[in-house]
């Protein structure tokens, strides 16, 4: 566990490397210690395959010498004032950069809350082996299930400790516990994957583990022997929630405010336009009371607040640290993430908000179309928006649907799928990236 006596030691020390660093030389700089604990467990077929159990404590020490800058990591063995004067040596020699900076003071937490992100409840070895097996003994026993993929159980803990030249020192530790199964059905070539999984903060808020197996195996037999259907245009498609998180993730990288500031991104000259029909937002709130993603502060010591980034259809803000701010001419709001000795912006608990239609209503108002439960590949292009991937599901014939799909692609440009989106009532919170049933108009697809 992360005691209190030892996040004091490590905030010493992450004090101590900041005092030798301004000693050495330095005019700025910041010190982060990132914490980690984990143990898993991994069965199959009745046996255990693997147990891995690691912890340890990283340090990493920034420091800027006019508008040149370094870093260094190290263990907790570091020796202060050696990799002080290290750091402020090779800062000396780096080319300047106008960007890099420490947040300013003004922009600092000067107090930040208990997010109720840490669960002291200690699971061994033996309890995450006891769920593993559960999983996949219930994902077994559903008929049509013939083999399985493995199941696993894990624990972990994580913490960031960062204290600043500028006068921040700031501390938070969160847990996770997981549990996730895979099965197969059919048999040879006509063989079918398909999996369940479920991760919380709260060990107690887990999904039982014969539930989460029979998921598994529910989802999979589903799945055999599927159909190609024939190419054709202007269909809707209509993505499962899986799935839908996905999707928002290609959101959340289009306004990452590093990909405008190089251009990369297909939104990047789309600020204050529409870019989703009236009425969707989106939004990203780092404060969350046991939010999946939640952090009293960023990696830089800076409180995020609750950003709408999409409100009533139009794009309103980028994910900003204080470097890609300056960059752009703005001001951090607060979404450094900390990446070893690196800050670069990212979101916090982000979310395409729910509409107020069922999803059981969106599909039974589709005559026919395409309802997405996988995708595979990489055919996204961040800088133009074109979309194109393989995928897997089911049809929908009627407002039902009725057999599994595979083997199509399904195509578009982003910037048109946005438009053309639709989402369902059926949010489900507990993943850092949330999204509901997504239905989007006039796609491409191509099968037999």
């Amino acid at each position: 566990m992360f005691q209190a006596d030892k996040t004091e030691e490590l905030v010493n020390k992450a004090a101590q490397l900041v005092e030798q660093a301004k000693k050495a030389g330095a005019d700025r700089c910041d010190a982060v210690v990132v914490r980690g604990r984990s143990t898993s467990v991994n069965v199959r077929l009745g046996k255990v395959e693997g147990t891995d159990s690691s912890e340890g404590d990283s340090f990493s020490l920034r420091v800027f010498v006019g508008n040149q800058v370094a870093s260094v990591n190290a263990n907790a063995g570091i020796d202060a004032v050696e990799l002080a004067e290290r750091a402020v040596a090779m800062a000396r020699v780096s080319p300047e950069d106008p960007f890099a900076a420490l947040a300013d003071p003004e922009t600092l937490a000067k107090t930040y809350d208990d997010l109720d992100l840490f669960d002291a409840t200690e699971v061994d070895a033996a309890a995450l082996t006891d769920a593993a097996l559960a999983m996949e003994e219930a994902a077994l026993g559903i008929e049509g299930v013939s083999n399985s993929g493995g199941a696993g159980a894990s624990s972990g803990m994580g913490g960031l400790v960062l204290v600043t030249s500028e006068g921040f020192t700031g501390s938070y530790a969160g847990t996770r516990f997981g549990r996730s199964v895979s099965v197969i059905a059919g048999e040879g070539t006509l063989m079918e994957r398909d999996y369940e999984f479920d991760s919380r903060l709260y060990f107690a808020d887990l999904d039982n583990p014969e539930s989460i197996g029979r998921s598994a195996g529910n989802r999979v037999v589903r799945r055999v022997n599927p159909r190609k259907v024939d190419t054709a245009s202007g269909i809707t498609v209509i993505l499962d929630p899986r799935v839908a998180r996905g999707f928002v993730g290609h959101l959340a990288g289009a306004i990452n405010g590093a990909a405008i500031a190089r251009k990369t991104s297909f939104l990047r000259d789309r600020m204050g336009q529409a870019i989703m029909k009236p009425g969707i937002c989106v939004t990203d709130d780092p404060q969350i009371i046991r939010g999946p993603s939640s952090r009293p502060f960023d990696g830089e010591g800076v409180r995020g607040t609750r950003l709408n980034m999409v409100e009533d259809g139009v794009l309103q803000a980028w994910f900003l640290s204080t470097g890609t701010a300056r960059e752009l001419g703005l001001h951090t709001n607060g979404r450094g993430v900390r990446a070893g000795s690196n800050v670069n912006p990212g979101s916090t608990n982000l979310a395409l908000e729910p509409g107020t239609l069922s999803a059981e209503a969106m599909i039974g108002g589709v005559k026919s179309g395409f309802y997405v439960t996988e995708v595979i590949g990489h055919g996204v292009n961040m800088i133009t928006g074109e979309y194109s991937r393989g995928a897997s599901g089911f049809w929908i014939e009627n407002g039902e649907l009725t057999y599994p799909v595979s083997e199509v692609t399904i195509a578009s440009n982003l910037k048109e799928m946005f438009m053309n989106m639709t989402p369902a009532s059926d949010i489900d919170r507990k993943f850092g990236t949330a999204s509901p049933t997504l239905a989007i108009e006039g796609m491409t697809l191509a099968g037999k």
